[in-house]
């Protein structure tokens, strides 16, 4: 069965529109350090290291320590938890998607 806690972790990360953008830029490129992410960000660098310190709890980025800056890439084995919660519940919308299909079916004879 899928583990709830981790989804949540996951869920609740990519929940906040900030957060998400930020992990879609570092999903963008290869790595990005803080200033990257804080330029044209409109959001203070000490809201962005928060930001990351979340998704990498969450397990969606890595960072690598060069000199005094660090580098963020993301983890793609942290969206698993979702995409497995996803598969779980994909069976009802292919149901729903094949139902739809029959309905349409029948209003264009």
């Amino acid at each position: 069965m899928i583990q709830a806690t981790s989804i949540d972790v996951v869920m609740r990360a990519l929940a906040d529109p900030t957060r998400r953008a930020v992990f879609e830029r570092i999903a963008g490129s290869e790595e990005m350090n803080v200033v990257e992410l804080t330029r044209a960000s409109g959001v203070t660098q000490g809201a962005i290291s928060q930001h990351l310190k979340l998704l990498k709890q969450a397990g969606l980025v890595a960072e690598r320590p060069e000199g005094r800056k660090v580098y963020y890439r993301v983890q793609p084995q942290g969206l698993e938890p979702l995409a497995d919660w996803m598969d779980h519940y994909a069976v009802f919308w292919r149901d729903g998607f094949n139902n739809l299909k029959n309905l349409l079916k029948e209003i264009d004879r």
